[in-house]
């Protein structure tokens, strides 16, 4: 499509507008961390454990991760806008389940169903690359990664301050109202964009051991799943160390759990303005050790007894910071490998980024208790970053090896 048409919100013959964009992307990242800081209340409230509660995060994740193998295929065949909307439907019955849930195992059930939120953010990439060309398609998913990093920011500092005046529902009721406004917006706004290719979803299926034969893949999808590794290990164990070590409230917990996301947007700045020039490989490189080097150094805090609520989400930030340099990058490092299967890449890659988290996620929960205090989460943070490193100094060492090779 002509790059020079002009866009127009609420005309489906135009591409869809940026704020669309980043409201469609931003969609699960809020439902994933919103409710983050009530997830002590929310044990209380259905009598349950921490660790039962925790996969509220946890199975979020991992089937967010099952769901990304598939949506982009789907809308392959079925067209985005009709995949689009029903996703985004499906998550607004889901959240009315989870408000309705009378019992703990009911609402993690419903709350599994969140996960079809994915569609948005998987395929608000999807129709930039349907409409534009490569290096405004590159530019625009810049923007809305830039635009969709500030949610993380907020939503929780909004979440703890609704849990704890209304109560952890109120977090759902939001989540709710804002799926409704993202759905009539997208049917207002998003026409079909898609150019069907004609491949089913079992022929792109298919492809996948291509890719997954190919070590360059496993090396760029390691690299991200470890270095975001330390992440969710964050997300699964923040709460129970800000509730029950420093003794924080729902409201300042909200506040201090964004420090990551801060950093985040930090880091797509940097790679925004230095991956061309600096290159991938160097780019996740430096993601990870940024990482890697000040969780070691937090862990050399805890041991001096130097640790406090602003020393442990302190340095959170650069837990953001690498995770905004390594994941674009080792994301684009996945696409190059097989441009043919770019999307199939990306989905697959996805996949194993959000399932390793899922399973990060959910050991911090189970590993964490009053006795031992923050340091199980430490050593996973500091050695799922610390894997990262490793892997990617193995991928810039083949690719030296392969140099003017046509062997990936």
């Amino acid at each position: 499509m002509d790059s020079r048409i002009q866009v127009r919100f609420r005309d489906r013959t135009t591409p869809p507008h940026i704020v669309t964009l980043v409201l469609l992307a931003g969609l699960s990242a809020l439902a994933m961390n919103i409710f983050v800081p009530s997830l002590p209340m929310m044990t209380a409230y259905f009598d349950t454990e921490y660790q039962v509660m925790q996969l509220a995060v946890a199975g979020y994740l991992a089937a967010n991760a099952i769901l990304q193998i598939f949506i982009g295929p789907t809308s392959d065949h079925y067209g985005r806008r009709p995949v689009l909307l029903a996703g985004i439907g499906v998550f607004c019955l889901a959240t009315v389940g989870c408000l309705l849930a009378p019992d703990v195992y009911s609402f993690l059930a419903f709350r599994m169903l969140q996960a079809v939120s994915a569609t948005a953010m998987v395929l608000s990439r999807a129709i930039v690359r349907d409409m534009y060309p490569q290096d405004q398609a590159a530019s625009m998913i810049g923007y809305v990664t830039m635009g969709m990093s500030v949610v993380p920011m907020i939503g929780p500092v909004i979440g703890g301050y609704l849990g704890e005046l209304m109560g952890w529902q109120a977090n759902f009721w939001l989540l709710l109202i804002v799926g409704v406004l993202i759905l009539w917006i997208s049917f207002e706004d998003v026409g079909e964009t898609n150019v069907r290719s004609g491949q089913t979803l079992r022929q792109q299926v298919r492809e996948y051991p291509e890719l997954l034969s190919s070590p360059r893949f496993w090396g760029y999808a390691s690299a991200s799943a470890l270095s975001s590794g330390a992440f969710f290990s964050y997300v699964g164990g923040a709460p129970f160390i800000g509730t029950e070590i420093y003794g924080m409230n729902a409201s300042v917990l909200g506040f201090f759990f964004g420090a990551p996301a801060v950093g985040y947007f930090i880091g797509n700045y940097i790679t925004g303005r230095y991956a061309a020039r600096i290159g991938v490989n160097t780019m996740v490189l430096w993601g990870s050790l940024i990482v890697a080097v000040p969780m070691m150094c937090l862990m050399a805090f805890f041991a001096m007894g130097l640790d406090s609520k602003w020393v442990f989400f302190g340095f959170m930030t650069f837990v953001g910071v690498g995770n905004g340099m390594t994941i674009p990058n080792a994301t684009a490092g996945m696409l190059s490998v097989r441009p043919r299967l770019a999307g199939t890449a990306s989905g697959l890659g996805g996949a194993i980024m959000l399932g390793g988290g899922a399973a990060m996620s959910a050991m911090a929960g189970l590993l964490l208790s009053v006795e031992t205090g923050a340091w199980p989460l430490l050593y996973m943070m500091s050695g799922t970053a610390s894997a990262s490193v490793v892997v990617i100094l193995l991928v810039i060492r083949r690719e030296r090896r392969l140099k003017g090779l046509d062997v990936v």
